[in-house]
């Protein structure tokens, strides 16, 4: 008699964020071309649901400067441009629009080019902290301003994406644990003035795969969220920085939700700091001392799990696969000319020789001796001391790791990793 298998949705629905919430983390900046090509990669893998870019400001996101110019590219591609929904094809692109500001600027894109993206995105936090550190609002003005936005992207037939973070906690004033009927209630609130769908996310890792099991199970209940608790409504976001994403995937996936997003190679989180060697604004101090190891869940390896269960993704696993080694072994690698570049850029501000900087991932130079000479040579009058050695000390952290590693991104996709076939029921597939 055979044994009992898990009750669980028949298929699901992917979306591979990697073009948005992956290069964003990465201190690099990747071309127009670069962006459009991974792009036409993961659409002729399959994927329905892709985000690409995020409106805010260039001085804050550099990452994104090219938001306007990497669309363009996207809809007049002959590979993927028919593909796209807006132009005609099946294929849902998001961008975020954190502001009202960043709002106009895509709303603007589609009025001159009659194209645009088909949902923006919006976030509110459950941790009011957290909030107004990655909102500069505090919620009540947001909520304001989201409704007032929600309203003018439909006028222009966009749909919104309200994002609730920290839902199962909060890395800001330390990994503190945050109530979950907070994530339910902001859900419905967005639901309820209009937004198309909430991507229910966890920013930084906080979930468990109990807690996360307990939360979907609230979103899914009529007697909490009314008509709201149809999965179709709801998305799962999970990054993995304490080593339960897949297993927050499985417990969501348990609780009936059937809609997900990740990344190749399970990059993502924080936007940058520093880009190419150059110091930026961001949106504030890192959360996580290894910032590059805080992604979402990797694209190869949710797949690969799920399709195993039995679990349809409509997804190409083989072309997934080598969309996923490609961005491994191209992307994440550090070209000599990249190198040297960063190197300049890093011996001009900080007045260390470039011979010295290499010292770093020989073991001959430390991160702190590093910044405090530097500290001498780029410090003002005027500014901040502590602050600037902290942005000094990012900097030669960062620096000893690419000189190390020779990569902008360490992949964590196991599936990539492990030299094994990807699962033994997928034989068939590649």
């Amino acid at each position: 008699m055979p044994g009992k298998r898990l009750q669980l949705p028949k298929s699901v629905e992917i979306g591979d964020i990697t073009v948005r919430d992956g290069f964003q983390s990465l201190e690099h900046y990747f071309s127009v071309e670069e962006k459009v090509r991974l792009t036409e990669m993961l659409v002729s893998a399959g994927l329905k649901h892709i985000e690409v870019t995020n409106f805010g400001h260039p001085k804050f996101l550099p990452q994104f400067k090219d938001a306007e110019d990497l669309l363009l590219g996207m809809f007049n591609s002959e590979k993927i441009g028919p593909m796209l929904r807006a132009n005609g094809g099946d294929v849902w692109v998001t961008a975020v629009t954190i502001n009202e500001k960043a709002v106009v600027r895509a709303l603007d894109f589609k009025a001159k080019h009659g194209v645009g993206v088909d949902y923006l995105l919006q976030m509110v936090s459950t941790d009011p902290a957290h909030h107004q550190t990655n909102s500069g609002m505090a919620l009540d003005d947001y909520w304001k301003m989201t409704e007032r936005c929600t309203k003018m992207a439909a006028e222009q037939g966009i749909g919104m994406c309200g994002t609730v973070s920290t839902i199962w906690g909060s890395p800001i004033e330390g990994s503190r644990v945050t109530d979950l009927r907070t994530g339910v209630e902001f859900s419905k609130i967005y639901l309820d003035l209009g937004a198309s769908y909430i991507e229910q996310a966890d920013h930084d890792g906080s979930g468990d795969p109990q807690r996360v099991y307990e939360y979907f199970t609230m979103i899914l209940d009529p007697a909490l969220m009314g008509k709201w608790a149809d999965p179709k409504y709801h998305l799962a976001h999970f990054h993995t920085s304490r080593g339960m994403g897949l297993s927050n995937v499985l417990a969501a996936l348990m609780a009936g939700i059937y809609r997900f997003e990740s990344t190749l190679s399970g990059i993502g989180g924080q936007p940058a700091n520093l880009v190419d060697g150059s110091l930026i604004r961001g949106t504030g101090k890192y959360y996580h001392k290894e910032h590059l190891l805080s992604g979402l869940v990797g694209t190869e390896d949710v797949v690969v799990m799920l399709e195993s269960m039995g679990v349809k993704t409509g997804i190409d696993v083989k072309k997934l696969l080598e969309t996923g080694r490609v961005f491994r072994d191209e992307y994440l690698r550090i070209t000599p000319k990249q190198m040297d570049q960063m190197l300049q850029t890093v011996q001009t501000f900080s007045g260390i020789p470039r011979e010295r900087l290499l010292g770093l991932g020989e073991g001959k130079e430390s991160v702190d001796g590093l910044a405090e000479e530097a500290l001498k040579h780029v410090a003002q009058p005027e500014e901040d001391v502590q602050l600037v050695k902290d942005n000094l000390e990012l900097l030669f952290h960062s620096l000893d790791i690419y000189v190390r590693t020779g990569s902008w991104g360490v992949s964590r996709a196991e599936t990539l990793v492990s030299g094994v076939p990807p699962a033994p029921p997928l034989a068939h597939l590649l």
